[in-house]
């Protein structure tokens, strides 16, 4: 007949075993969340679009040309939308030749992240943050160059943080300076900034512009840009 230490001595064991159960289960947790923190930094980069280089007038963080010119023209974008990188491939280097280069329009890009509303990644947010900190370095308008030529579509992995860091790579960024900034929430907050200044303003969609505070929609021709920007320059 079992003893009362037998009894003793099997609760005992079973008590072991259960909290041998709760380790494996609980260490099992652990690896499985370290496994999807690192996942993205075990991804490998791929190829990165190195775009052809345009000289950029007056270049001063986000913005280029003279501060004193008699038009303002301020671009609300974001990096995953294919309608910004249109207007950004086919009307915006139009417009800086012949407005921004003369000394007639003021240009700058303000960041207005909405793509990845629904996206856990967050891939308009991380892009606009790493271009505030190529920003800091003067070097935004050769950065957002290599952001677009690099948007293969909407919430697909094209902005993780290893190619935002090699496409930062590409325009010779001070690394260390950039990874610093890049990890720090001022960069969040400065996106943050823009986004609530162009829902202030009223504007719901990318790319959307106010042209002397004036609301200009969409990636419209490069001629509906130079009528409304003459428009502004004889004040009709």
């Amino acid at each position: 007949m079992p003893t009362r230490a037998d009894f003793r001595e099997r609760r005992a064991q079973r008590r072991r075993r259960e909290r041998l159960t709760y380790a494996l289960i609980i260490g099992g947790i652990l690896l499985l969340v370290a496994f999807v923190v690192l996942l993205p930094s075990l991804a490998p980069v791929g190829d990165i679009t190195t775009p052809e280089t345009f000289d950029y007038p007056s270049p001063d963080d986000h913005a280029l040309g003279d501060p004193d010119a008699p038009v303002v023209v301020e671009e609300f974008s974001d990096f995953q939308c294919p309608f910004c990188r249109r207007f950004h491939d086919e009307t915006f280097p139009q417009i800086v030749e012949e407005y921004v280069r003369t000394g007639k329009v003021y240009f700058v890009y303000r960041h207005f992240p909405i793509v990845d509303r629904n996206d856990p990644a967050q891939e308009s947010h991380t892009a606009a943050a790493a271009a505030i900190c190529a920003g800091r370095q003067n070097r935004f308008w050769e950065y957002q160059d290599v952001l677009f030529a690099n948007q293969n579509g909407e919430n697909i992995g094209d902005y993780t943080e290893r190619r935002l860091q090699a496409m930062a790579e590409t325009v010779d960024l001070d690394m260390q300076a950039f990874d610093t900034c890049y990890g720090s929430q001022d960069a969040r907050a400065a996106v943050a900034a823009d986004a609530l200044f162009a829902s202030q303003s009223g504007l719901s969609s990318t790319p959307s512009f106010l042209i002397n505070g004036k609301v200009f929609l969409g990636a419209q021709p490069y001629e509906a840009f130079r009528e409304a920007i003459e428009a502004e320059l004889t004040g009709s």
